[in-house]
This record gives C-alpha cells, structure tokens and sequence, in this order.
C-alpha cells in the first residue's frame, strides 16, 4: 500500500513540474516579418489598437522615401533588439525582430514598420531611441 501511495505521488510531482513548466513558457510576440511565397512581405504586429492607429495615421500626403523609413527602421529595429537582450529589465522587447537590412522589403511594410516603432514610442509611451525623428503624427 505505502508503495502505491508513493508512486502515485512521484506521479503526481512530476505532472505537477510539467504543468508548471508549461505556464512559464512565453508566446507573446509584438511584431513578426514574414515572407509570402511570392516573395513579398507582411507585417503582424498582433495588437488591434495599433492598426486602428495605423489606419488613422497612414496620410498619403505625409509619406517620405522608402530610403527615410529603411534608414529609421535600421535604426529602431538595432535599438529593439538591444533591449530585447534584457528581458527583466525591457520585458515589453522579448521578441527579436526579423528585419534584415539589406533585403528590400517595398514601401509599405517599411512604411508600416516605422509607424510601429512611433506607436511604441508614442502611445504606449515605451522609449526605444533617445533621439528618434521628428515625424508630425495625428
């Protein structure tokens, strides 16, 4: 008897530590780069609020050089993942993103990029470069 008790317990510990392990785990991931088949690209940034704000910020009138938004982008994305090296101290930068800079992504996903690094910077008030740029934003 005590012997079933005590691998019932074993059992029990180790169904415990794995369903521990299991809430540990992080799935939270801000922005991703993914590549179509054809090979064009799109930005998920899973967050609502920010395609709401997106959609209202997104001016034609307002738009710079696809070389403006590659060239901040280079710099944000270097910044984002500068904090994301730290987690315990930038939590909201756990994800690395997968922007490589001398792949041409077209206009509208650097375009959208910058626009999500204003957002960061922005609304949800998360610095991420000192000195970014002065871009006049709805």
């Amino acid at each position: 008897m005590k012997k079933i008790i005590f691998g019932i317990g074993v059992l029990l510990l180790i169904g415990a530590c794995a369903t521990q392990k299991k809430l540990t785990e992080r799935k939270a991931r801000p922005v991703e780069i993914e590549q179509n088949d054809s090979l064009g690209y799109e930005l998920e940034t899973f967050d609502l609020k920010f395609e709401t704000w997106y959609t209202l910020q997104n001016n034609p009138s307002q738009y710079r050089s696809q070389s403006f938004y590659e060239g901040w982008n280079k710099l944000y994305v270097a910044a984002w993942e500068a904090k994301a090296m730290d987690p315990v101290r930038n939590p909201f930068f756990e994800p690395i993103i997968g922007y490589d800079p001398t792949v041409d992504y077209g206009f509208e996903l650097n375009h959208k990029l910058f626009y999500y690094f204003q957002y960061v910077e922005r609304v949800l008030k998360i610095p991420i470069l000192s000195n970014g740029p002065h871009v006049f934003l709805f």
